[in-house]
């Protein structure tokens, strides 16, 4: 919890200052409807979220009119904005010269800069974890790996991606039991309510010894295989999550485990020298 530093000493001069009245302030949001602060000072301690979204813009340009470059603004929307409300501020913030403009709808990412406190669980309390239905639809995608083609199922329910189930070419294994595990634990994380973009920035760009392919189809190991697969079932069906983009590659090296990266068209170990080109 943060508390403005003026405001906080104001209230201590004034004598109305409490550990109670800021946990209150916190779970609230705001101090404009707590009358034991007295009226100058909720005119005065606003937040972004207690004047209007045409009063930021109004705000914005007041300080555009004296900028050359544009002035970097956020106009803080409420959850129950529409695309008209945003519309609205958009021509206003034409009409009105300035030249950018970003909005933010409340809560429309799981994490933001300014949030309410909010209350602790009940003990024992858990987060719900999807029933699986008896039957799913899905699409099986193949991934050619270092240890063999990969087969990666990613199944759907009707509120989004559900469970993945991996498959090797080559059946048994060391590959296939590790493949197997991480689509157990992708399938429990996307029903517990992890976001798909978290799954795949934690697989993507994990490398073996035994890399496959060249260039953007290369995969480092069979979990980066997992979490491309993720991606392209995620691009073929229009989620409109953000897809991480990688480097060319980052590897370890077979003989030492070290880094590995391009040197003259090869890969070259920093360490001991070995080249993949012999």
């Amino acid at each position: 919890m943060e508390v403005h530093p003026l405001f906080d000493k104001m209230a201590r001069a004034q004598g109305w200052h409490s550990h109670a009245l800021m946990e209150k302030i916190a779970e609230s949001g705001s101090i404009q409807d707590l009358h034991e602060i007295p009226p100058d000072i909720r005119k005065v301690f606003v937040t972004a979220h207690d004047i209007t979204p045409e009063d930021h813009i109004r705000m914005q340009a007041a300080f555009q009119k004296h900028t050359d470059n544009a002035v970097s603004k956020t106009v803080n929307f409420p959850h129950t904005a529409t695309i008209e409300d945003v519309k609205k501020i958009y021509e206003l913030a034409y009409k009105m010269d300035c030249k950018g403009v970003t909005i933010y709808r409340d809560g429309s990412r799981d994490q933001q800069v300014l949030s309410t406190v909010k209350k602790p669980k009940n003990a024992g309390e858990k987060n719900a974890v999807r029933e699986r239905p008896l039957s799913l639809k899905g699409w099986t995608y193949r991934m050619q790996t270092g240890c063999g083609p990969l087969y990666v199922t990613i199944n759907e329910d009707e509120s989004g991606l559900f469970e993945v189930f991996t498959t090797m070419g080559k059946a048994g294994g060391c590959a296939a039991s590790q493949s197997e595990a991480i689509g157990r634990m992708v399938s429990l994380a996307w029903r517990s309510g992890v976001q798909p973009h978290q799954v795949i920035k934690q697989l993507l760009d994990i490398s073996c010894h035994s890399p496959s392919g060249f260039g953007d189809t290369k995969i480092l190991s069979c979990a980066d295989a997992v979490a491309k697969a993720i991606q392209l079932h995620m691009v073929s069906n229009g989620y409109s999550e953000k897809i991480e983009k990688r480097p060319l590659f980052k590897g370890a090296c077979p003989d030492c485990g070290g880094i590995i990266d391009h040197q003259g068209g090869c890969l070259t170990c920093r360490a001991c020298g070995y080249s993949e080109c012999g």
